[in-house]
C-alpha cells in the first residue's frame, strides 16, 4: 500500500480557534445546526479536560502506527492528531511515547478512531486523549498510509487544518472555513443559554419560556387529574 505525505496544509486561523476553545463541543454543534460530531463511541480517557486545535490528520492500517510516526513530524504548536485506518481497529496503536514526541512539539491532544494504551501514563503527563477503546494490543510499524489527507470518522469528514474541539461529552469538527462563524454563533447561544438559565433559577419552567404547553396541544398531549385517568371514586 502506498500513501502520501501532504506537508503544510491550510488551516484555520489561531484566533478563531482560541476563540472556540471557549465552548463546549455540544455548544459547538449546536451552532453548527447538531452536525460535526464524530460520534459517541469516541470517548476521553480523561475527565475535566477539553481542547482545541488544528487537525493533523492520519489515515494508516489496522494494527499499524507507522503512519502516526510519520505524522509526529507534520505536527506543530496548536495542533491535534487525529487518527483513523482503511477498517475498523481496536489495537492500541498509540501511547505515552508518541505522546511525549507530540507534547514537546506543542500538540494538544489526539483523537482515535482506534485503540490507546498507557492510560495513566496519558493523564499523569497531562496529555489529552480521546479514543474509540482501551486496548494493550501491540501493532507493527509496516505498512504505508497517509498524512493529511481527508479521512472520515462515524461518517464525518475530517479534513486537514480543520478545527478539533474535545471535552468530556465526545469530539466535534468545524470546517476551517467556518470557524469565526461558529465561534460567533458559539458565543450567541451561550448567551442565550446564559439568560435562560437566570430564568431557570427564578423558577421559570422550560415548558413556558419555550412555549411548549401549545406545542402540547397541538400534538394532542392531555392533563388529567389522577381519579379522571383511573376513574377512582367513580
Amino acid at each position: 500500500m502506498g500513501g502520501v505525505i501532504i506537508t503544510n496544509p491550510p488551516k484555520a486561523d489561531a484566533k478563531d480557534v482560541e476563540a472556540l476553545a471557549a465552548f463546549g463541543v455540544a455548544t459547538v454543534s449546536e451552532a453548527m445546526g447538531r452536525t460535526g460530531l464524530l460520534g459517541p463511541s469516541i470517548r476521553p480517557v480523561q475527565q475535566g479536560v477539553r481542547v482545541a486545535g488544528t487537525a493533523v490528520t492520519v489515515l494508516g492500517w489496522p494494527g499499524d502506527n507507522l503512519m502516526i510516526h510519520a505524522a509526529v513530524e507534520q505536527c506543530g504548536e496548536g495542533d491535534i492528531l487525529v487518527v483513523t485506518t482503511t477498517s475498523p481497529c481496536t489495537d492500541g496503536l498509540f501511547g505515552e511515547l508518541f505522546a511525549t514526541a507530540l507534547q514537546k512539539r506543542g500538540v494538544r491532544g489526539v483523537v482515535l478512531n482506534t485503540g490507546i494504551r498507557d492510560t495513566q501514563e496519558l493523564r499523569d503527563m497531562g496529555f489529552a486523549a480521546w479514543s474509540r477503546a482501551v486496548s494493550s494490543q501491540g501493532t507493527v510499524k509496516a505498512t504505508g498510509g497517509s498524512v493529511n489527507v481527508p479521512i472520515a470518522i462515524d461518517g464525518q469528514v475530517v479534513r486537514p487544518g480543520d478545527v478539533i474541539v474535545a471535552d468530556d461529552d465526545g469530539v466535534v469538527v468545524v470546517p476551517r472555513e467556518k470557524a469565526r462563524e461558529t465561534a460567533e454563533k458559539s458565543e450567541a447561544r451561550e448567551a442565550k443559554e446564559a439568560a435562560t438559565r437566570a430564568a431557570f433559577l427564578e423558577g421559570q419552567l422550560g415548558l413556558d419560556r419555550y412555549g411548549l404547553r401549545d406545542t402540547l396541544k397541538q400534538l394532542g398531549v392531555e392533563y388529567r387529574s389522577y381519579e379522571e385517568y383511573t376513574g377512582a371514586g367513580s
